[in-house]
């Protein structure tokens, strides 16, 4: 990560989907340690390069001097189903750009899911304007977590 580096968000390209997994991972792994992945490093892989890059609207945060893919966001309709950034580049307001994009994008409303464990993302989409609407056991998720959806309304 290069000091003072810039961020630029765009679409993903097919070439993109190995370092989005990678983003994917280091982050779910940082963020997210006692929360155990149903599926290996190869099939979250397999995943980003057969279903979210090509059958997604999926976005990039991607260092403006080459210096890669920092970050990941993944639309479906009003649903923000995937929003992960490298874990040297949380708190540097790519966070905050993707979701001015996901607003931008869905000026209906979205909805999106978390675990309920994890106390950074419930303050980070409630600052904003997410609120939660919905708390689960985790039986309808693959991780068995419980988890909570959030919903904003404009």
């Amino acid at each position: 990560m290069s000091a003072g580096a810039t961020v630029v968000l765009r679409r993903a390209a097919a070439s993109d989907a190995a370092a989005a997994a990678d983003v994917w991972l280091r982050s779910f792994a940082a963020a997210l340690p006692t929360v155990v992945r149903p599926r290996s490093d190869d099939e979250v892989h397999e995943y980003f390069r057969h279903v979210v890059v090509p059958l997604r609207e999926t976005w990039v945060a991607e260092e403006e001097d080459g210096g890669g893919i920092v970050g990941v966001m993944v639309l479906e309709d009003e649903l923000l189903s995937q929003l992960y950034l490298a874990p040297e580049w949380r708190g540097r307001g790519i966070g905050d750009r993707f979701v001015a994009l996901a607003k931008e994008r869905s000026p209906q409303g979205l909805t999106l899911w978390t675990f309920q464990g994890n106390a950074p993302a419930h303050r980070f989409y409630e600052r904003h304007g997410f609120a939660a609407v919905e708390f689960t056991d985790g039986s309808g998720n693959e991780e068995r977590e419980p988890d909570v959806r959030y919903v904003w309304r404009p």
